[in-house]
């Protein structure tokens, strides 16, 4: 398995030869927890996520993301961010793509499901929302889109 780098503002950085649309997934269960996963490809904490397939809707595919790497059924229940900062690039390494970013973050509630790895996440585990959560190993482009949601107070949706 090829691993995935983040670059961020980087002069040093490969120029993207691809956009990919892909979906990230806030769950928060009833305990005020968010499930993340940890990620095989850099090790990173994450929330769940991955690219829209062709012949899939944003909500379904942040359905079907959810549930392969985490085991866990999920209802969307609201837009929290579009990302496509063209300064951020993720290089895979198994096949030389570099993807602009373009990320479309959603939030979601559990409904069933039985939470387990996968080959994408190597630990899936409810976190609780406090000081600990954001000091997890995580690229910042992840902890912006954490903290985006953790300020859902704010009726407006974050493009960027």
């Amino acid at each position: 398995m090829g691993r995935r780098i983040d670059y961020y503002d980087d002069p040093n950085a490969p120029k993207a030869n691809s956009l990919v649309p892909s979906v990230n997934v806030v769950v928060e269960n009833d305990k005020g927890e968010i499930l993340m996963i940890r990620r095989t490809d850099n090790e990173n904490w994450a929330l769940p996520g991955g690219a829209i397939d062709l012949g899939e809707s944003v909500a379904q595919a942040a359905i079907r993301e959810t549930k392969e790497e985490t085991g866990i059924d999920v209802e969307v229940t609201g837009l929290v961010g579009i990302y496509s900062d063209p300064k951020h690039v993720i290089r895979y390494t198994s096949n030389n793509e570099v993807r602009q970013e373009f990320s479309i973050l959603l939030a979601a509630l559990p409904f069933g499901g039985r939470m387990r790895r996968s080959a994408e996440s190597s630990s899936v585990e409810w976190v609780p929302i406090d000081a600990n959560l954001l000091s997890r190993q995580m690229d910042q482009s992840m902890r912006r889109r954490i903290t985006r949601y953790l300020h859902k107070g704010s009726s407006r949706v974050e493009i960027a």
